[in-house]
């Protein structure tokens, strides 16, 4: 699967990540700016917690799944110059990304399992590679 590409180093793709993260997490902050700020004691922080699950999980599947399928990319990715491909090399479907942003979720919610399972592969593969199909590259 492999065939004349160069599979992204875990730096890279840890720094992608991390670009990804800061991105969803001033979009959730956008969102919910007038709650979070609006909460003037411990217990009204804690009482967001529950609200933001629903929209934080909605929002990271839709930007992690639309940005893989049209662009075989987040943006942290873009910016890392690396990429999400599948067998033709080609971005991945729409079933397939959305795919992979499950399973990405599943893994972040059990300690990042499925992440720290690169370490051993061959490919380079996580959880959410390996469900759907994709390596993740360096672009020339």
């Amino acid at each position: 699967m492999n065939d004349g590409v160069s599979l992204a180093s875990f730096g890279k793709r840890s720094f992608a990540f991390l670009i990804d993260e800061v991105i969803v997490s001033f979009l959730i902050i956008i969102i919910f700016y007038n709650q979070i700020f609006n909460a003037s004691t411990p217990e009204d922080i804690a009482n967001l917690a529950p609200l933001f699950l629903v929209p934080q999980t909605v929002i990271r599947l839709i930007y992690h799944t639309f940005f893989i399928y049209y662009y075989g990319a987040t943006l942290g990715k873009k910016a890392l110059k690396i990429k999400c491909i599948n067998q033709d090399k080609e971005n991945p479907s729409f079933g397939a990304s959305l795919s992979r942003a499950l399973v990405r979720f599943f893994s972040e919610a059990i300690f990042y399992l499925g992440f720290a399972w690169a370490f051993f592969d061959p490919l380079r593969q996580t959880w959410h590679d390996k469900v759907a199909k994709t390596l993740v590259v360096n672009v020339e």
